[in-house]
């Protein structure tokens, strides 16, 4: 028996490509297609499956990690299929999404990334500029693929003082927004590949207005004087084994310095840049390394405009990129569990459908909290994902002139899983679980013989 529904699902029904609306909303349609036909990933012949929808499920995909890509498919599927007497009739199988998945490739998702996915923080945002300064930061982290002997040759296993890791893992460094944890450009390869030589091409993303923060591990010659060349400015932590020389002392306690090019620098005779070194130590026992001399370098020379106890403290936004990585790594859902393609292209296609998924998240986020003028770190990235998943068909069942009141009520929602500001704590760098004491599971291990006999027909006793 058929369930009388709306006109407006009715008129979605009618059209070739399902209306998803809520997404529409985010990522214009005109562009996802405009991205297809510009890698020339559209079909040949009329599918069940057009490329541009492939892409929509591949995305929606990434905040549903722990269902199969059949139920990520019957998620977007459900709305468009009401009223119908046999709603799963029309509805790709899982090897037909597969399928559909590798004839699409990784391309159009890595340039649909590189077209939506830029900083978006305005000047009322708060806690995303200092000074006028775009606050940005890049870091490096490693996600784990699924093990299959594709990924394993591509990507390889990391090896450490612990031994081997147990899946294939990739290596990836991000640029950030801080103030809005938006991940505005990407750089990927296999495990054994270094963080700096990648951060580098991510130079290519800064502006001159921004300050990029960098921990200690990427502090280096070649990142700082790129950033410099670009007009940007920088503040990082120095590396412990550096050795500054002094070359005038400031009132404020800071001094300036050369910073000149290593033998490992890309330009072993690049000219040195003039710096500012901001050494202190912190008075307090129950903080981690207290006592211990930290040092700062920035190319924000002028102690009067840029105070050095607000560049101390300023430093310490550049956590929120680890923060953003955490969202993404555990809160959105890949924590204990590797991205699912079998295959290196498929694999690529996941990490920048992941990253486009993050960054909606993120925008909905940052607009809702300027719509309240409120900080974007404020609102809970773990409750908002459920919120607007459960949103999505809601915006398929209304009709379009009720958005705006319905993305009211989202924001409202959202809001009110509000996060309480900032406690003064630290967290010590320790892990719960101890490495395993069994052997890792390797390829070798699929399949094993069966038994011959069951289990009552094997024992023998002992006399």
């Amino acid at each position: 028996m058929n369930i009388k529904i709306s006109r407006e699902i009715q008129k979605s029904q009618q059209e070739t490509f399902p209306s998803l609306p809520m997404l529409f909303e985010l990522i214009p349609r005109q562009t996802v297609q405009v991205v297809v036909e510009e890698t020339h990933a559209q079909e040949e012949r009329q599918r069940k499956l057009p490329s541009e929808w492939v892409i929509w499920i591949v995305i929606v995909m990434a905040w549903l990690p722990r269902r199969s890509i059949e139920a990520v498919m019957a998620k977007l599927w459900q709305v468009i299929s009401l009223g119908s007497s046999n709603p799963t009739q029309d509805m790709a199988t899982a090897s037909g999404i597969s399928q559909a998945r590798y004839r699409v490739g990784a391309k159009p998702l890595e340039q649909l990334f590189k077209r939506v996915c830029r900083p978006m923080a305005s000047e009322n945002t708060i806690g995303a500029f200092y000074k006028g300064k775009h606050l940005v930061a890049f870091d490096g982290t490693r996600e784990t693929v699924a093990d299959s002997p594709e990924n394993a040759a591509y990507f390889g296993y990391n090896k450490s003082q612990h031994g081997v890791s147990a899946y294939p893992q990739l290596r990836a460094v991000y640029a950030c927004e801080l103030g809005t944890h938006l991940i505005f450009d990407a750089v990927l390869g296999h495990c054994y590949r270094g963080e700096h030589p990648m951060a580098y091409r991510l130079l290519r993303s800064l502006e001159a207005n921004m300050l990029l923060m960098l921990d200690a591990g990427l502090s280096s010659f070649d990142l700082i004087s790129g950033a410099v060349a670009r007009g940007a400015d920088v503040l990082a932590r120095s590396h412990a084994s550096r050795k500054w020389k002094p070359v005038k002392y400031l009132e404020d306690g800071s001094f300036l310095a050369w910073m000149a090019p290593s033998q490992h620098s890309k330009d072993s005779d690049a000219k040195p840049i003039l710096v500012r070194v901001i050494r202190y130590v912190l008075d307090d026992e129950n903080r981690p390394h207290h006592g211990e001399i930290q040092t700062l370098v920035t190319t924000l020379l002028d102690p009067e405009l840029y105070p050095v106890h607000e560049l101390i403290i300023l430093y310490h936004e550049r956590w929120e990129v680890e923060i953003a990585i955490d969202e993404m790594d555990t809160h959105q859902g890949l924590a204990y569990r590797p991205f699912r393609s079998l295959k290196p292209v498929g694999v690529i296609q996941e990490f920048y459908a992941f990253l486009i998924a993050y960054f909606l998240i993120r925008l909905i986020l940052l607009r809702t909290a300027d719509h309240a003028q409120l900080d974007p770190d404020r609102l809970s990235f773990m409750n908002s994902i459920h919120l607007i998943l459960d949103a999505m068909p809601l915006f398929q069942l209304v009709h379009e002139t009720e958005h705006p009141r319905l993305w009211g009520w989202l924001r409202q929602w959202l809001l009110y899983f509000q996060l309480p500001p900032r406690r003064n704590r630290t967290n010590p760098r320790v892990i719960k679980r101890q490495q395993s004491r069994f052997p890792r599971k390797r390829s070798q291990h699929l399949n094993p013989p069966q038994p011959s006999k069951t289990f009552s027909e094997a024992i023998v006793m002992l006399t």
